[in-house]
């Protein structure tokens, strides 16, 4: 089994694969994106890319806890970490949802479904370690914003959707 060290740093550093989507669909966002109408509270663009390794980076090293006191993939890991893989595999897709085709509407059925399995997770971790919890808090803040900026560039941009 590979050391400690090594295992917290690949749970760490492996939702932040996440920005590989966000590389593709970025010649979308001095495009079609800077068309859209946006709310006066919607962040400058500088700001996701910050954020969103942060978050990404937290929640990992919540991912290594939950493994390590779990005792790795057993078999009493499976949901938490199962739960943990899907959100973060929706969390991917959101990118080329929203900014690759277009979807604004989906790409905000999408968000619900990463909330949902993002809360899910949360609760199921926290008997389990609660610094792992705690690092899911800003995430879930987070999407809770991106949830109602992508609503609200959806219903403001409905002509803007393919």
């Amino acid at each position: 089994m590979p050391s400690t060290w090594v295992c917290a740093f690949g749970f760490t550093v492996l939702p932040n694969a996440g920005a590989i989507s966000a590389y593709i669909t970025q010649k979308e966002i001095p495009g079609w994106y800077a068309t859209l109408k946006k709310p006066s509270w919607c962040p400058p663009n500088w700001v996701f890319g910050p954020v969103w390794t942060t978050l990404y980076t937290g929640m990992g090293y919540g991912s290594y806890l939950v493994w390590k006191e779990l005792g790795g993939f057993s078999d009493k890991a499976l949901i938490p970490l199962g739960l943990y893989g899907i959100q973060l595999v929706l969390n991917w897709a959101w990118p080329p949802i929203f900014f690759g085709a277009h979807k604004m509407g989906l790409a905000f059925a999408e968000l619900l479904c990463i909330y949902g399995t993002a809360a899910a997770t949360t609760v199921i971790w926290y008997p389990i370690n609660r610094t792992a919890t705690y690092l899911m808090v800003p995430y879930m803040a987070w999407l809770t914003l991106a949830s109602a900026l992508n609503y609200r560039i959806w219903r403001d941009n409905k002509d803007k959707e393919d």
